[in-house]
């Protein structure tokens, strides 16, 4: 069941990024925002959201938990010629795939979003964090590993392939009910080189045998949807290890003090950020308009990082990054991009994922229903 929050922001006059200043009546005093709930959603309200709604404190905004279905349900809207979101946040691959549908609006990144503090262009500043012309970036963040302190033994796992490894490491793993980072970690762990690794998973026998590899482990496997669910499942005991995005990691072990550790082994770099869909009203969009120029300026990309580990995607805000809001720990050490954590990155190919993403998903579905 999707969860909603609603959250009560305002209709005051307010400066529309290349558009002349807009009228309160305007724009719409509603606007249905897509997330992905759990801590990373928590994130957006504490660092847009909630500022926000202090300048405008007569508008309605409901999120709504549907990011991982993003895709499916807005080809769905399309056809019915029902559009109901006003903004979606996705991930890099997704925004590339919605783009090239004509389900995502093209944006003029320059005219709609605020340039860094010291004038240079919004697009300079995100650099190449802007993968299609409708992906509006937030933040850099990883797919990665995490287990539980004390089912391990002496001897914590170092390797992404511990999650293969039912021996040293017995016990139920979860990983992600999709292919994405699975295929790619089985292949590494069959010995493909971490170069080579999307020229053979384009193949249908590297997809085979990323397949074989994932079977030795699959009756030991839970597999989730929400990110939020391998930390709970670690937190319960109920696996030894288990995937999920960094951020949420963090938010265990950091602020909830469970007996997690993470490991940053082969992390699965990505970008995720705003689409606004296509067709929208204009009252819709103005608001949608507002509300990204402001979210997406520098200090507030940086404001993200005080509640959840994700990496800003503008290089102006990087710099800004503290402390925690609440703990008052330094932020830059728990990022994926920090140094320490970065000697072996494993970065998606968001534009591989474009292509056949459609294609892997329903061979992945069709392997987990065999």
């Amino acid at each position: 069941m999707t969860f909603k929050t609603t959250l009560m922001i305002g209709t005051a006059l307010t400066a529309v990024a290349g558009m002349a200043l807009a009228d309160a009546h305007g724009m719409a005093d509603e606007m249905t925002i897509v997330s992905w709930g759990g801590a990373y959603q928590a994130s957006q309200i504490g660092a847009y959201s909630d500022p926000y709604l202090e300048m405008h404190p007569e508008m309605t905004i409901i999120y709504d938990e549907s990011s991982a279905e993003a895709v499916a349900k807005l080809r769905a809207m399309n056809e019915a010629g029902n559009i109901t979101w006003d903004l979606v946040d996705v991930e890099a691959a997704d925004a590339i795939r919605l783009c090239d549908e004509g389900l995502a609006m093209e944006v003029d990144h320059d005219e709609i979003l605020a340039a860094a503090d010291d004038g240079t262009d919004a697009s300079d500043d995100f650099g190449d964090s802007i993968v299609s012309d409708c992906f509006i970036p937030q933040i850099v963040f990883s797919t990665t590993m995490g287990y539980r302190t004390d089912l391990v033994g002496d001897t914590p796992p170092t390797s992404i392939c511990a999650i293969f490894d039912l021996e040293t490491y017995p016990g139920q793993r979860s990983l992600n009910r999709r292919p994405i980072a699975n295929m790619e970690w089985a292949l590494l762990c069959d010995g493909v080189a971490k170069d080579d690794i999307y020229d053979v998973l384009a193949t249908e026998e590297g997809q085979a045998q990323a397949f074989a590899k994932l079977d030795t482990i699959k009756d030991s496997v839970v597999w989730w949807t929400a990110g939020a669910e391998t930390p709970q499942l670690l937190a319960d005991g109920e696996v030894v290890m288990g995937s999920t995005y960094n951020g949420r990691l963090f938010s265990a072990i950091a602020e909830q003090d469970q007996p997690i550790g993470m490991l940053w082994d082969a992390q699965m770099l990505d970008f995720d950020g705003w689409i606004i869909p296509e067709g929208l009203p204009e009252d819709r969009l103005a608001r949608v308009l507002d509300f990204v120029h402001f979210a997406t300026d520098t200090q507030r990309l940086a404001d993200q990082a005080k509640f959840i580990s994700y990496g800003p995607a503008r290089a102006s805000s990087a710099p800004l990054v503290g402390n925690h809001g609440t703990l008052g720990i330094p932020m830059a050490e728990h990022m994926p991009t920090d140094p320490a954590n970065a000697s072996n990155v494993f970065v998606t190919q968001y534009d591989f994922w474009a292509d056949y993403r459609d294609d892997l998903d329903a061979k992945f579905q069709s392997w987990l229903a065999q």
